[in-house]
């Protein structure tokens, strides 16, 4: 719940502070003086609700999202050795994690991949896939659950969230200036709305959204370096490597949808600015060279 009052803090604060920079540096009085008669405030406020409630949403309803989507099967009375000991493992390293026990599910994929998630550190949802199980020997599993309760631990999907929201709120809130600009300055509309706005104001919020996702991916990409620090510390460095290179050599493992992945794709290039995960190769590095 800190979290997130601090997330909304943030933006809040944000907000405020682009109001006085667009008062002080007189950009109000440019837009009024193209004809561009904009409430910058009240804009900022429909932004904010526009661009938050649905990774609020999304990720109050995480859970059930994930449960569905992957066919989670939740262990509530462990029927065999490995959901056991699957259990077992969680329980230990979120014991260790300092958050609540979270469900334990075990999803059917050919692919070794997991996921965590939920709204609340200390009520999540911990799920393997089958492929994993047959792939991964014990110590890697471990290592990989080891990973995902680091997420959990760390906030990374309330974080995730709420790091998206702030994102749409302005990348809604140019986007929409950028439209008012255009349809007023350049075709010169007096009343209303004309088409140059709409078009103006969907094209700006797709570019700027390519351009804020790298951003998010940005922050992606350096809460896996954390998580595969946490699991190291749960499960133990050499597992965590184990576990990384066992990916390795599986290939590139598919991926899961939005804040279910688990594990990163290689690439470089532009395509490194776009990738949720860094290369297994950089992960592996900064483990081996981590004190």
């Amino acid at each position: 719940m800190m979290r997130i009052l601090l997330f909304l803090a943030t933006n809040v604060a944000i907000m405020i502070a682009i109001s006085i920079i667009f008062n002080v540096l007189g950009l109000k009085g440019a837009l009024d003086a193209q004809g561009v008669h904009l409430n910058i405030e009240g804009l900022l406020a429909t932004s904010a609700v526009i661009g938050m409630t649905g990774s609020v949403i999304s990720l109050f309803m995480s859970k059930w999202s994930a449960k569905s989507a992957m066919g989670v099967h939740v262990i509530e009375q462990p029927q065999n050795q490995t959901e056991q000991w699957l259990v077992s493992v969680v329980s230990r390293q979120a014991q260790m994690a300092g958050i609540g026990m979270p469900e334990v599910g075990i999803f059917d994929a050919p692919e070794a991949n997991a996921f965590a998630t939920g709204a609340n550190r200390d009520n999540a949802l911990v799920a393997v896939s089958t492929g994993l199980l047959r792939s991964m020997n014990a110590d890697e599993v471990e290592a990989v659950v080891g990973h995902e309760i680091s997420h959990v631990a760390n906030g990374d999907m309330v974080t995730m969230a709420l790091m998206q929201g702030v994102v749409n709120t302005f990348v809604y809130f140019f986007a929409t200036i950028i439209g008012y600009v255009v349809d007023r300055a350049v075709f010169k509309t007096e009343r209303g709305y004309g088409p140059a706005y709409y078009i103006t104001q969907m094209v700006a919020q797709i570019a700027l959204s390519i351009l804020a996702s790298m951003l998010v991916m940005w922050f992606s990409r350096y809460r896996e370096f954390r998580a595969d620090a946490g699991g190291a510390q749960l499960a133990g460095r050499q597992k965590m490597i184990s576990a990384l290179r066992a990916l390795q050599r599986a290939h590139e493992p598919a991926q899961l949808p939005g804040e279910l992945a688990a594990f990163g794709i290689n690439g470089g290039g532009v395509q490194r600015l776009f990738m949720s995960h860094p290369p297994l190769e950089e992960r592996i590095a900064a483990l081996q060279n981590a004190r």
